[in-house]
C-alpha cells in the first residue's frame, strides 16, 4: 500500500503522522496474520519498545487494530474493519491459531456462532479462537 494511503488512514483516525506509525501500519497492511509487539520489535530495530507500544496503543484506541486474546500472555493484534470506531470494535469473526507455527489469522468471512446465555447477563464481546494446523504447516 502506498505511503499516501497510509497517511490518509492515520489522518482519518485523527493520528499524528510519524515514521513509526507509517512503518507499523504498512506492516499490518502487508501481513496475512496478526502481529504482536515482539513481532514488530523484530522487524523494526530503529524504534524502541516504548515507541512501538505507544504506536500499538494509539492504533487500538483509534479503532485501527483490535486485540486478539491468546493463551500465551502476550497481546496480538489484527486490523479492524471500516465499521470499527474508537472503543466500539465490531469483530464478530473467528481467529485461527496454528499450534505448529503460532500464527494467528482473522477469518473475516467466518462469523462467530450465536451465543446463548442465561437471562440477566449481558454480552459485551465474544472471542472465538480456533486452534489447529494452518494451511502452510499442514
Amino acid at each position: 500500500m502506498s505511503v499516501k494511503t497510509i497517511k490518509n488512514i492515520l489522518k482519518n483516525h485523527k493520528l499524528r503522522i510519524t515514521d513509526c506509525r507509517i512503518d507499523v501500519m504498512n506492516q499490518f497492511l502487508n501481513s496475512k496474520s496478526a502481529l504482536s509487539q515482539s513481532d514488530l520489535e523484530g522487524e523494526f530495530d530503529q524504534y524502541d519498545r516504548v515507541t512501538l507500544y505507544r504506536t500499538l496503543n494509539s492504533f487500538l484506541e483509534s479503532g485501527i487494530i483490535h486485540k486478539i486474546p491468546n493463551n500465551q500472555g502476550t497481546a496480538t493484534y489484527g486490523l479492524c474493519h471500516d465499521t470499527c470506531e474508537p472503543h466500539n470494535h465490531h469483530h464478530n469473526h473467528i481467529h485461527f491459531k496454528c499450534n505448529n507455527c503460532g500464527q494467528i489469522e482473522c477469518f473475516d468471512d467466518r462469523e462467530v456462532p450465536m451465543v446463548s446465555i442465561p437471562t440477566g447477563y449481558q454480552i459485551e464481546s465474544v472471542n472465538l479462537i480456533v486452534d489447529g494446523t494452518c494451511a502452510n504447516c499442514a
